[in-house]
């Protein structure tokens, strides 16, 4: 089975949306697709096969404070509106395809952290309905601007904190070719987080998440370096940036999303014919596989 596997990055991850509206453009199919934060946020347009919605809706609302801002922090309590992003808007504003959704057979998976527990947690969405919205919500609330979200007895935050590239557990997963978006070029090393202590201070009721969030730089370093190792054994087909995306985790300028997009978009042109290889050895390896597996039970 061939895997899309998506890095967060906030609005760096409008990169991996032009990517991806490329390959939805040129009919790429994929199995299965797992998204960190702003992955899963983006990413669930892939399953309902709508190219160009995620640039719109973030240049269209870019400054709108319902959407990202002060004031929702302050009268909402989280900095990206938990209630206008997540379902005002893609229920009536900019209109996500629930059908769409639904009916492909595609896998996607939303990683979020759970703050009690300070482990990943991988949920599997296959159906909209108002607790899925709060899935995604949950992989891409950053911690210290958002609330927790709550969901089934857990308490979450940002996929990103405890997973940060999932490629290892989608491998696990039975995904063993898969795609990797990096929003961070290929040697790009993270150092110790300058906000802990405003996360101590904030989260302090959570112990184990605190001790996940300062070792974050380590497991995403060591998980960069899988990557490389990886897509130098064949098995993995890595689409990043060649320089630093320039944009910050936030922006409310429009022209400046675009142009990240649009590095994306490029991107996605010239690797296409590699993407569409990739995928095609995938194919013939799981149509091999499944004749290997009937000729045994004959």
């Amino acid at each position: 089975m061939t895997g899309l596997v998506l890095e967060g990055g906030a609005l760096r991850g409008l990169f991996s949306a032009g990517i991806m509206d490329v390959m939805m453009e040129n009919g790429i199919p994929i199995d299965g697709l797992i998204g960190v934060s702003a992955g899963a946020a983006f990413g669930c347009n892939y399953k309902s096969r709508q190219p160009g919605r995620c640039i719109r809706y973030n240049t269209r609302f870019a400054r709108d404070w319902r959407y990202c801002s002060l004031r929702s922090l302050l009268t909402t309590g989280d900095l990206f509106g938990g209630e206008f992003c997540y379902h005002e808007m893609p229920k009536k504003l900019d209109i996500f395809d629930e059908k769409t959704f639904d009916d492909n057979p595609m896998e996607f998976y939303a990683v979020c952290t759970d703050v009690e527990t300070g482990r990943p947690v991988y949920q599997k969405l296959m159906h909209h309905s108002y607790e899925c919205y709060e899935w995604i919500r949950a992989s891409a609330s950053m911690p210290v601007v958002s609330r927790l979200v709550k969901i089934g007895g857990r308490k979450l935050l940002d996929g990103g904190i405890a997973d940060s590239i999932p490629l290892r557990y989608f491998q696990n997963a039975g995904y063993r070719r898969n795609i990797v978006i990096e929003t961070q070029p290929r040697d790009y090393v993270k150092g110790p987080n300058r906000l802990l202590p405003l996360f101590r201070l904030v989260l302090r009721r959570y112990p184990e998440f605190l001790k996940t969030a300062a070792q974050r730089h380590l497991m995403y370093n060591e998980q960069k370096a899988y990557v490389r190792q990886q897509e130098a054994l064949g098995q993995t087909l890595v689409l990043r940036p060649e320089k630093p995306l320039p944009i910050g985790h936030l922006s409310s300028n429009p022209d400046e999303m675009r142009r990240v997009y649009d590095i994306g978009y490029r991107m996605g042109l010239k690797r296409l014919d590699d993407i569409r290889r990739f995928v095609s050895a995938s194919a013939s390896a799981d149509k091999g596989e499944a004749a290997g597996h009937a000729a045994e039970t004959d």
